[in-house]
């Protein structure tokens, strides 16, 4: 079984979503369930395969890290110069991608289960979600370029209709504003994708889409205009610069990184609650993923070349994306905001080019992907009582609410950096990455490093100023009719919020549950960039 197991994991919950289909609409709960089920057995396939994961001996070369690979041709075609082209159907995990393969099946299992209060047109919701669902898994798994790009495309129109159909007042909008800046990062990609298989081919002599042939600089064809040697130029530019910078800016978008974050307010604002959780947790990782194999694992000098503006961007997002959320009075609003700044850390730490860096990168988009699922799961308890997110309206729900204030305190500690918790760890990783690298050859600044230690205060403002507004004081709702709905944790919201609860404080405890899974892929991917720093 170990030799389908991606494949399993992958397409379960296609596989269900066939099933789902030939439900009735009219037994709802009978979805519901065959839902729950299908990615009730993607989960457990993802701990079948934590189990045979074996960590790899730390000389192992970076391409020989994967493990349970499956490889197979897709389909070929001959040209007249015989050397042709092959996509291949190609799937692998290392220690960079099971964290978030696992991630994935966990917060997809929480998304549906806080989807169980859905009841419009809900057979069409549970199909795009379980295509979704797939989606994000494959884009963890595919190390062939045409594979990636099918997946990473494919998650832009279950969230499309997610968002349009089952949104909010201005749900239009914010789908349509998503599907325009996702489809130009994905041209971007596309773009450099055509451009890397003209380059790159297999030892038969056929052009490939291989990711890891792509990182062999001997596996470019000689002449290609993407060669390290062969300096072809646009606009001054080298076009390796060039193309790395089209990537990250295509990934850029879906992180989302300033300036290309403008979607990401509206269409959390708008989605359902579930949708919002799946997409703070998986859709932005899909960014800071694709960054770190794709474009990174393939243009390492452009990498050290763009270093120290893209630390700014991860500068400017992280300060921006702070202030802008102290300026919320909208508590799914703050947490919006909150993502984009939680996501400059990524980008500061993949920036530093340092293992530290990179590694504290890697598992702040694990523990955000954790604590920002908790969070709106948390915004989405108080909006389904009352139908209103503003803090202007509560006062004082600790005194209500005891078990509910317990787990926001948890999360909202966790996510501005307390020591114990997972937050913590992320932070402080990219931060000794950022001065490692300032100190040992100047890639970057002690002022990146200064400016970014300013941007764990300015969480702590916006999220304790949040539970000073909501939770403590005297109670107080606005609307007399909201006050019989005011009650404490369901069931149903307990079962979604606690297993986050105690993964981040495992994390923060434990935090070699991700590291050393990582070690040495990361160990190998950051020793490409020694030659270029």
């Amino acid at each position: 079984m170990s030799s389908y197991l991606l494949s399993i994991i992958t397409f379960l919950p296609l596989l269900f979503a066939l099933v789902i289909g030939a439900i009735p609409s009219s037994m709802t709960s009978s979805l519901k369930w065959a839902a729950l089920a299908g990615l009730l057995l993607q989960l457990l396939f993802t701990v079948v395969l934590c189990l045979q994961f074996e960590l790899p001996a730390a000389s192992t070369p970076y391409a020989e890290a994967f493990q349970f690979v499956e490889k197979v041709t897709w389909f070929e075609l001959q040209m007249g110069d015989s050397r042709g082209f092959r996509v291949e159907y190609f799937m692998a995990l290392d220690g960079i991608s099971l964290p978030l393969i696992v991630l994935s099946s966990l917060m997809l299992v929480i998304g549906l289960i806080s989807s169980w209060s859905v009841t419009q047109k809900l057979k069409g919701y549970l199909l795009l979600y379980m295509v979704l669902a797939t989606s994000i898994v494959g884009c963890f798994l595919a190390l062939d370029f045409f594979l990636f790009y099918l997946f990473f495309e494919l998650m832009l129109l279950p969230m499309f209709f997610l968002i349009g159909i089952w949104g909010g007042e201005r749900r239009s909008y914010a789908a349509v504003k998503f599907f325009v800046y996702t489809l130009v990062g994905s041209l971007l990609i596309l773009m450099v994708m055509i451009g890397l298989y003209t380059a790159v081919q297999d030892d038969s002599g056929r052009l490939t889409f291989d990711i890891l042939m792509m990182m062999n600089p001997d596996q470019f064809r000689e002449g290609s205009w993407l060669t390290l040697s062969s300096h072809a130029t646009l606009w001054g530019l080298d076009l390796r610069l060039l193309a790395f910078l089209a990537l990250m800016i295509g990934f850029a978008i879906k992180l989302p990184s300033v300036p290309f974050h403008t979607w990401l307010p509206d269409a959390h604002v708008e989605a359902p609650t579930a949708i919002s959780v799946v997409l703070a947790s998986l859709l932005l990782k899909v960014g800071g993923y694709g960054m770190i194999r794709i474009a990174y694992g393939i243009f390492p000098d452009a990498a050290a070349y763009w270093a120290y503006p893209l630390a700014v961007v991860g500068v400017v997002s992280l300060i921006y994306g702070s202030l802008a959320a102290m300026a919320q009075n909208d508590f799914k609003r703050l947490v919006a905001y909150s993502s984009v700044a939680h996501m400059g850390f990524v980008l500061i730490g993949l920036a530093s080019l340092t293992k530290e860096g990179m590694s504290g990168a890697l598992f702040q988009m694990v523990s955000h992907g954790l604590t920002s699922g908790a969070l709106f799961l948390i915004v989405g308890v108080v909006y389904d009582r009352t139908g209103n997110r503003r803090f202007e309206n509560f006062s004082g729900l600790a005194s209500k609410m005891p078990m509910y204030t317990f787990v926001v305190v948890i999360i909202f500690f966790a996510s501005l950096g307390l020591p114990g918790l997972s937050g913590f760890v992320g932070e402080v990783m990219v931060l000794m990455g950022v001065f490692s690298s300032a100190s040992s050859d100047g890639l970057l600044s002690v002022g990146i490093g200064v400016v970014a230690t300013t941007g764990i205060l300015l969480s702590a403002v916006y999220f304790l100023w949040a539970l000073q507004r909501m939770f403590f004081g005297n109670y107080w709702v606005r609307e007399r009719e909201w006050e019989p709905h005011m009650k404490d944790l369901s069931r149903r919201e307990l079962l979604a919020l606690i297993p986050l609860v105690i993964l981040v404080i495992f994390l923060g405890v434990w935090p070699r549950a991700v590291l050393d899974v990582a070690d040495v892929s990361l160990q190998q991917l950051q020793m490409t960039f020694q030659n270029f720093r």
